[in-house]
């Protein structure tokens, strides 16, 4: 299954942060013809760099806001740093000076 990461970015003020938005289309395989869109591309809070959010669902239990990530891994941890690297390397790709990322 191949990939292409395609990315969006963010030309207004709001949500502060927000650097674009990355959808991840397949482009061979059982999935070739479909997207998942919902990631993003952040300034981190806690210094240097960017991060990447994964697609979510939000949703409200006792009056508290919650979220359930669509895109989870099934066994390796590893496979979703995989998969914000790749985001992060098609951004990167897109603008003349690269960020710093962290895990």
């Amino acid at each position: 299954m191949e990939i292409e990461v395609k990315i969006r970015r963010n030309e207004h003020t709001t949500p502060v942060g927000k650097l674009a938005d990355a959808e991840v289309h397949f482009t061979s395989g059982v999935l070739a013809g479909l997207k998942l869109v919902g990631f993003g591309v952040w300034t981190r809070r806690d210094g240097p760099g960017c991060h990447v959010t994964f697609p979510a669902r939000q949703f409200t239990v006792h009056g508290e806001r919650r979220s359930f990530a669509l895109l989870r891994a099934v066994h390796d941890l590893g496979a979703q740093q995989q998969v914000r690297d790749l985001v992060l390397r098609a951004y990167d790709a897109q603008t003349e000076h690269p960020h710093e990322h962290t895990a």
